[in-house]
């Protein structure tokens, strides 16, 4: 099944998905950085969010922002057998929950009054081995989030609404 039909598919039986919530934010000002938590940020139409590394890359990248559910996060660390997980280690823009990520991949949704079109999946990258150990990687297999590009501007702040289009 290609992409233009799981996207119909997707389209078509996913009109009444229940919206979820913005639960946290994070910027990563250079490459190698530890991410830095804010409430509200500025989300730039096809470059990124304000103080963001990306921000400054190629325009309509689509990879301008990543996001994860904060119930996937739940399940890294089940898998790792810790208690918990603080999303700055994970290196994901924005964490969500109350919603599918996976379900808007190909989809137009918003947050706050930003809209963003999600492109792919956000596989997770070889420091999740040093972040969380041994055996991070494979725990973030399916569980990494998405990729987002940012269509319509604006700001986002934690506490805001996510939902589909």
């Amino acid at each position: 099944m290609g992409v233009n039909t799981v996207g119909r598919l997707l389209s078509r039986h996913l009109q009444d998905l229940k919206p979820g919530r913005l639960d946290w934010i994070g910027l990563r000002p250079e490459r190698k950085v530890d991410m830095q938590q804010v409430t509200q940020v500025e989300a730039i139409a096809e470059k990124g969010l304000a103080g963001d590394r990306r921000c400054d890359g190629t325009p309509g990248s689509a990879r301008q922002i990543t996001l994860i559910n904060s119930e996937h996060i739940d399940v890294v660390a089940a898998l790792l057998g810790l208690e918990s997980i603080d999303p700055r280690i994970l290196r994901r823009n924005l964490v969500v929950s109350g919603i599918n990520l996976m379900a808007l991949r190909h989809q137009i949704f918003r947050i706050g009054e930003v809209e963003f079109e999600a492109t792919a999946q956000c596989h997770p990258c070889l420091r999740m081995e040093q972040a969380l150990g041994k055996g991070g990687v494979a725990a973030m297999l399916g569980h990494g989030g998405i990729c987002a590009k940012i269509t319509h501007g604006g700001i986002i702040t934690v506490g805001d609404e996510v939902k589909k289009l």
